[in-house]
């Protein structure tokens, strides 16, 4: 696995890796190199060379850096000397642009072909709200100088096999976050993302919250659950591969039921409240959500828990056992 490392002035490098634990999990080969106040260049070479060296292979290095010509660029780009055809050095580290490199790690082993290409979410990490204060490239000016064509995809039409396809349902009291935008919409790669909510849906104000956080080139909507059972059967959706976000096992039950083809729920996250009991980390329940869950395993659907795709599952089993117990259940 290609090595990370992560070097600034001062404690951003620090910061920057604990954001991104935050939302991608845990990672190997990963060190933070900082230039502190009462450190000299070659102090920060030291530390460099020290964290090359603790990796389990020293032959792919990525360095991330925050500002080119700055005192940790130009560390590595000594100790890059004579490894140019394998190591790499990408500036202007962002938080976006880190959790793809962490991304890219899976499907990549070059640091170079890896540095190539967070340089597209490193940049397109960077917007402005409201968007009307984005400058307009050359090809939007074109394009609104074009004809657009109008209307909607006629009812019974079919578009590709007729059937959506769900790469991840999840349940998460936070919907759509970081963690999703992210690392699941990463590992999973939908087109669409999809919250599941009557009581969202008609919040206007956390709804454009919602699409307005889909990661670039993904769209996302919010639908109330009898709209959502509607799209499973429409087959103009025949070419959408959706990520499903509920915010209750309720809403996950209610939309099974009613005919939506979900046959595994990865469980993130259900935020404590009064009348539920602690877990795990991120899962607290009550006797409703206990009952819930038991209806969708005789329904035949798997309980998957992790937060991030790089966690380990956790036993359902289990979390159910404890929590019958601690309900008196």
């Amino acid at each position: 696995m290609v090595g990370i490392i992560i070097a600034s002035h001062g404690d951003f490098a620090n910061g920057i890796f604990q954001s991104a634990q935050m939302i991608f999990g845990e990672q190997e080969n990963v060190a933070t190199c900082t230039l502190m106040p009462s450190e000299s260049p070659d102090d920060l070479r030291a530390k460099m060379q020290a964290a090359i060296d603790s990796f389990d292979s020293q032959d792919e290095i990525l360095f991330l850096v925050d500002l080119w010509s700055g005192t940790p660029f130009n560390q590595a780009n000594a100790l890059i000397n004579g490894h140019e055809d394998k190591w790499a050095i990408v500036t202007g580290l962002n938080l976006p642009m880190l959790i793809e490199a962490y991304g890219a790690r899976f499907t990549m082993e070059s640091a170079q072909e890896i540095a190539t290409y967070v340089l597209g979410p490193g940049r397109e990490g960077v917007k402005v709200k409201p968007e009307s204060l984005e400058p307009k490239t050359k090809a939007e000016v074109k394009e609104e100088t074009q004809p657009k064509l109008k209307g909607a995809i006629p009812e019974g039409t079919v578009i590709g096999d007729g059937q959506i396809k769900y790469v991840l349902a999840r349940i998460d009291t936070r919907l759509l976050h970081g963690q999703v935008a992210t690392s699941w919409t990463k590992s999973v790669g939908p087109n669409r993302i999809i919250a599941v909510s009557d009581r969202v849906a008609k919040d206007e104000l956390r709804k454009n919250m919602i699409e307005q956080a889909a990661p670039p080139g993904v769209k996302a909507n919010v639908v109330p659950v009898s709209k959502m059972a509607q799209v499973d059967k429409d087959t103009r959706f025949g070419n959408t591969k959706a990520l499903l976000l509920f915010e209750t096992p309720q809403d996950a039950l209610e939309a099974i039921e009613k005919g939506v083809r979900i046959k595994t729920l990865n469980l993130g996250s259900m935020a404590h409240s009064k009348g539920k009991v602690a877990l795990t980390k991120t899962v607290s329940m009550d006797k409703n959500d206990v009952e819930t869950f038991e209806k969708l395993l005789d329904l035949g659907v798997k309980i998957d828990v992790r937060k991030v795709p790089s966690d380990s599952p956790e036993n359902f089993a289990n979390i159910l056992k404890k929590a019958k117990a601690e309900l008196n259940m």
